[in-house]
């Protein structure tokens, strides 16, 4: 398919927001770029899944004209459904390219880029300065490295330019440095600044050969204390680029923020006693909030969204729920697979994981909390056990087990709706606590609609926030997004706002203890 051609303009993306005047849009800094103030953050989405490619057609079609991704996200393959959908949409006519910002990143070497650079290795051609994190995890940013990734990007995303290339987290170097290697903290910080300066360098020769417009960096660190081993002191990198020369393309900085990390905004670890976005603000920079709801609490990952209730169970009604569960994974395993042609090992692998009745009878009450138990449900149980339905789904015997099959998914369904009742109700009030908190350390703020929508509210409503990057892997979910940007602008939440926040967040025994 041919190339796209092009980038975003500041004229366009001016056009773009006045053609879809109803909705809110920022200056992406220095830029010039006018970008929608959500973003359609592509962390796990992937090519291959209808859902993800309708959200992100739902996104584009209401207006949403930032994009970010990265190399690593879905192994690529985020990068290759954008890619895809921009590539259909413009060759249609239904969107202009220099009206859509993309944004990816580099950094990381798992999976394919894992195997590339263990290939490299082999032939005596290794990328220079690896940091070698994890088993499966490298992280580079040097040049050669950085060359290679935006060749990648490029193709993945077929696009002749990127609008903003960010380094994607390179403090890992520091957290390798200072805790594996036992340097010094300054000299791990000196190494790490030239590590960032040798990359800014390159990037410049990018943008020199129109492969990208602007650069940044992608950090965890950016908000957190200044005296994190593996801080990013944003007064410090601007020193970089400033070494670069005076008409450096630096001019995009991500972080995480969100109701319950609040950092960027109230934590002063700059030199000068400046917080990150005062910084920010004064240098011009665009900036780019990810993880705005899914905050880091005191037990685990909290999801800032609205919580359904579902129908009371008793104590005895939750087990009876589990047992008639089991009872369908052992009629299966017992009557139905021996008598259907399989080998034995895939029998016990199919039986193996199917099961999963008689650890929540053992565990339905020691899930630590609602988003624990629906983190456990949706990455773990529910795709071993819908793996089973789709391989019986495909094969000539279904018609033997369509009565089985159909009679399981109800049990499936309700004895995960009876776990589900435990930790469900502490979760909902919580939700509605949360809420409250937001209306009252922003009276003007319009304290209304879904948690999600109030989270995303306070960010995008804060000084010095250009776009807050939010997971959309479902039209559901760019619904909820959308109807939040079609409010009119609230009063900006100011730095007492977000103290009034912190209060509240520690008053409730929310915050998670930082490293």
């Amino acid at each position: 398919m041919p190339i796209i051609e092009g980038f975003a303009t500041a004229d366009a993306t001016d056009a773009h927001a006045k053609r879809f005047d109803a909705l809110s849009y920022k200056t992406l800094g220095r830029t010039g770029l006018h970008c929608s103030q959500a973003g359609f953050g592509c962390y796990r989405i992937a090519d291959g899944i209808d859902s993800h490619r309708n959200a992100l057609q739902r996104a584009l079609d209401g207006g949403i004209n930032l994009i970010d991704t990265s190399a690593n996200y879905a192994d690529g393959e985020s990068e290759t459904l954008v890619g895809k959908v921009l590539t259909d949409a413009i060759a249609s006519g239904a969107l202009n390219r220099e009206a859509i910002i993309v944004v990816t990143k580099g950094g990381y070497l798992q999976g394919r880029n894992y195997d590339l650079s263990q290939a490299r290795k082999a032939q005596g051609q290794a990328f220079p300065d690896l940091v070698p994190y994890a088993d499966g995890l490298e992280h580079c940013i040097h040049p050669a490295f950085l060359e290679d990734q935006v060749t990648r990007s490029l193709e993945r995303l077929n696009l002749a330019t990127l609008d903003i290339f960010l380094l994607h987290n390179p403090e890992y170097y520091l957290s390798w440095a200072v805790s594996k290697q036992g340097m010094q903290q300054d000299a791990a910080n000196a190494a790490y600044e030239g590590r960032i300066l040798n990359a800014f360098q390159h990037l410049e020769k990018e943008v020199a050969r129109g492969r990208i417009r602007y650069y940044g960096i992608s950090s965890n660190t950016f908000p957190e204390p200044s005296d994190r081993p593996d801080f990013t002191c944003l007064q410090r990198i601007l020193d970089v680029a400033k070494a670069v020369g005076p008409e450096h393309h630096f001019a995009v900085i991500q972080f995480p923020m969100n109701l319950l990390e609040s950092g960027a905004v109230l934590n002063r670890n700059q030199a000068d006693g400046a917080t990150l976005l005062t910084t920010a603000i004064k240098a011009g920079l665009g900036t780019l909030v990810n993880r705005p709801l899914n905050a880091l609490a005191a037990d685990g990952l909290l999801r800032l969204s609205d919580v359904r209730l579902p129908r009371r169970y008793s104590p005895e009604g939750i087990v009876q729920a589990i047992q008639a569960l089991v009872s369908s994974e052992n009629a299966l395993a017992r009557e139905m697979l021996p008598n259907l042609d399989l080998s034995e090992a895939l029998r016990t692998r199919i039986e193996t994981q199917i099961r999963i009745g008689s650890m929540l009878l053992q565990q339905h009450r020691d899930f630590r909390s609602y988003d624990y138990w629906r983190q456990i449900l949706t990455s773990q149980l529910l795709p071993r056990v819908n793996g089973v339905l789709a391989y019986f789904d495909q094969q000539a015997f279904r018609h033997n087990l369509r009565a089985w099959a159909e009679a399981h998914g109800r049990y499936l369904a309700t004895a995960l709706e009876a776990v589900t009742s435990i930790y469900a109700p502490a979760a909902a009030e919580r939700a509605e606590a949360l809420k409250q908190m937001v209306a009252e350390a922003d009276p003007d703020g319009e304290g209304h609609g879904t948690l999600s929508q109030m989270a995303i509210r306070t960010l995008r409503t804060t000084r010095g926030i250009s776009s807050v990057l939010v997971g959309m892997r479902h039209p559901r979910y760019v619904a909820d997004v959308l109807q939040e940007l079609h409010r009119p602008k609230p009063t900006k939440l100011n730095e007492t706002g977000w103290a009034q926040i912190k209060d509240k967040v520690d008053e409730l025994g929310l915050a998670a203890d930082r490293p």
